[in-house]
């Protein structure tokens, strides 16, 4: 036992076996067992208390250092808060635990066995029909899988396609996107080409003509927040129809639109083109590690048998908890209420940046988590970055290959009646620090 502490096998904290049931696995009398725990407490590698037990002490054993395992966090970029996450606070507890009971209440034995790898049928019934009402989806429910998120979605359907291809494929995607999902997608077997967006959205006319893929938000463009004209959605299906290659549909923000018209998903208009990815990511919690696509049935057959060979699938119960979310409506019940609640953090942010900072463009505020900033001299936004998560905002910086520089700023997060110490603290700060 000396020997697993000071090896790090035992860690510390970790709860030994009371000297009773040690006794009885050993073979041995309890005061031997006993007897050997008391030195190990006086040596000071374990600890004792009345009612709690015994544990390997706090400091004992071989710990790894910073050398050992450098802390590296630019290697994890998707881990922590960042501007584009929903307010975790406001995630329904009491609505998930009645789902939980019900589902732990009425769910057969049989039910709690290793899963579809595709999904459950229940939660991809009700996807379906979710889809279908609120996004315009044409998807039913066989061609609907279910992924840990929007990331393993794209990430397994880019692996289909390489078998599919036998090569790697080249993936078009919007410039400026999301610096977290490149990695992922050419991990994956993608070699990625940059397309500029402008207002309308991704140039159609710019897609390359060798490409097998092109991803994209048409709901609420990542970061600049523009949404795809009817035009550009029309030609983009057209050039997917005309060159064969697929469209991957990231539906990013598509929940939380505030002051436009609802938009249909492009996956609707061309179900054949088209893989919708979506999550309860931002209108839950990321960490539920839930999402979908629906597929054409090619690549959902693809998807279905790559999940069956990677990890089996996701959680049983956690799915059946989610369907029963969506079919009692408190899953629409908790998406209005937060509409309203973000609602009135944008319009905060909007009216403080106008007033403290009114060198600050501010675009894409028709939809989402999140605003983009432009700057009247399109300067390097690293240091404005730096100074909004100096003064409390979760704010990260943009330097596309196609057009200006910009900052990506999150409100989700900041309730409305902090907002305005916020921007005026950052005003501050970009005085002294920036344009100063």
């Amino acid at each position: 036992m000396r020997n697993a502490v000071r090896s790090g096998r035992l860690v510390p904290g970790a709860r030994l076996p009371a000297t009773r049931d040690l006794a009885r696995d050993l073979g041995l009398s309890r005061g031997v067992v006993v007897e050997a725990y008391e030195q190990l407490v006086a040596e000071g590698l374990l600890e004792s208390r009345t009612g709690a037990g015994t544990r390997v002490a706090a400091g004992a054993g071989r710990h790894a250092s910073a050398e050992q395992i450098p802390d590296e966090p630019h290697c994890w970029p998707h881990y922590g808060h960042r501007p584009t996450s929903p307010d975790l606070g406001a995630f329904p507890r009491q609505a998930w635990l009645a789902a939980v009971r019900h589902v732990l209440a009425t769910l057969p034995n049989d039910a709690l066995d290793y899963g579809d790898p595709g999904g459950v049928p229940a939660l991809r019934r009700e996807l379906a029909a979710y889809l279908g009402r609120v996004r315009a989806a044409d998807a039913p429910a066989e061609l609907v899988m279910i992924v840990t998120g929007v990331a393993q979605g794209l990430s397994l359907v880019v692996q289909a396609l390489v078998r599919d291809r036998g090569r790697r494929v080249v993936l078009a995607v919007e410039d400026p996107t999301s610096a977290r999902q490149i990695p992922l997608l050419r991990r994956a077997g993608a070699d990625t080409v940059p397309v500029p967006v402008d207002r309308e959205g991704i140039v159609v006319g710019a897609l390359p003509g060798d490409a097998d893929a092109v991803l994209v938000t048409p709901a609420h463009q990542y970061p600049t927040g523009v949404v795809l004209s009817p035009a550009r959605r029309a030609a983009l299906v057209e050039w997917a129809a005309r060159t064969g290659a697929l469209v991957l549909e990231d539906d990013y923000d598509a929940e939380f639109r505030f002051d436009c018209d609802p938009v249909g998903c492009l996956q609707g208009l061309a179900p054949d083109r088209v893989v919708l990815a979506g999550s309860v990511s931002k209108s839950l919690v990321p960490g539920l590690r839930l999402g979908w696509i629906a597929a054409p049935p090619r690549v959902a057959r693809a998807v279905r048998t790559a999940r069956g060979e990677l990890d089996l699938g996701s959680p049983v119960i956690d799915q059946y908890a989610l369907a029963h979310l969506i079919a009692a409506g408190a899953y629409d019940r908790h998406l209005r209420r937060m509409r309203r609640e973000y609602r009135r953090r944008r319009d905060a942010l909007v009216g403080a940046l106008a007033e403290h900072l009114p060198w600050i463009t501010v675009r894409g505020i028709s939809a989402g988590l999140h605003l983009y900033a432009e700057t009247d001299d399109g300067g390097d936004p690293s240091g404005l970055a730096e100074a909004a998560r100096a003064a409390g905002l979760s704010a990260e910086a943009v330097t596309p290959a196609h057009g200006p520089p910009g900052l990506v700023i999150g409100f989700a997060r900041l309730p409305a009646h902090r907002v305005t110490e916020a921007v005026r603290a950052l005003a501050g700060n970009v005085g002294r620090d920036v344009r100063g």
